[in-house]
């Protein structure tokens, strides 16, 4: 199933994307769960499912103004210098311990929503990656046991505004500007993937492509990553993780590739989606 957040008149709900469009769950659910969070934390998706199936959509994906996959997670943990091919770009190391840094809820939008490119730098990189959204909460989750814990996927854009990134060790500053980073077009639910698939994933700048890769170049893959967070802090459902980013970035380019106001950016994982943004000037 691919579970979407969106508005419609001004109104957020959530929904199952189906042939033709979405089917209204929280309208079918009576308004039991808030939103998908809420869907996630209560471990209803089985239920939400059973009530989709076989259902015609109630919306056409054109009515409605997609939100990021969860509009508002409790965190959101993005992985660093985690493929191997964009470690020897940057000519790192692979790191014994997954590489993270946090981002926060405002520094994303949705699929075909603009990002940002800030003012203050021309910088403006992407960074195509696979999202996982965490279901059940855990502390101290054992590798073996982490497949338990994944709701399912999502694309993502950690786009990363360099300069900024680079004027200091910590890499928060450069991956926080307001609305820069996107998240979507939906999450494709667990069963659908079996754990552990080897997915490919592409990145795309204005139809050129950038990226490509497969998620199989992990140097620490999900389960490892799930277990080695989830010692640091509870996992909570509705939790992002953000995987890492394979190499071709355009900061790594000779010369550089960085976007520009009036760029589409498009980040494509085998079974689960297209996510596409526009660049505009903040």
């Amino acid at each position: 199933m691919k579970l979407a957040s969106y508005e419609i008149d001004g109104v957020a709900s959530y929904g199952a994307v189906v042939e033709r469009g979405i089917v209204d769950l929280k309208q079918l659910c009576d308004g039991r769960y808030a939103d998908l969070r809420a869907v996630l934390a209560a471990d209803a998706v089985a239920e939400l499912a059973a009530l989709a199936q076989g259902r015609a959509a109630d919306l056409p994906l054109e009515r409605v103004t997609l939100l990021p996959v969860i509009p508002a997670p409790g965190k959101i943990w993005c992985c660093g210098l985690n493929y191997h091919e964009h470690v020897d770009e940057c000519g790192a190391q692979p790191a014994n311990a997954p590489l993270f840094f946090l981002r926060t809820a405002s520094s994303q939008v949705a699929h075909d929503a603009p990002v940002l490119r800030p003012r203050e730098s021309e910088q403006f990189d992407f960074e195509g990656e696979m999202a996982v959204v965490i279901s059940r909460a855990g502390r101290r989750i054992a590798a073996a046991e982490a497949h338990r814990h994944v709701a399912g996927y999502a694309c993502y854009n950690d786009v990363s505004v360099r300069d900024w990134q680079l004027r200091t060790s910590q890499w928060d500053v450069g991956k926080n500007f307001w609305r820069t980073g996107s998240f979507g077009p939906w999450l494709v639910t667990a069963d659908e993937i079996p754990f552990g698939s080897d997915l490919a994933l592409v990145t795309r700048l204005n139809g050129a492509e950038v990226q490509r890769s497969s998620t199989r170049m992990m140097i620490h893959d999900i389960a490892a990553q799930i277990a080695h967070l989830s010692t640091i802090a509870p996992l909570e459902a509705g939790d992002v993780i953000v995987t890492g980013t394979p190499g071709g970035i355009g900061a790594m380019r000779k010369p550089p590739l960085w976007m520009r106001d009036g760029d589409t950016v498009e980040v494509e994982i085998e079974r689960v989606g297209v996510l596409r943004n526009t660049v505009a000037a903040d």
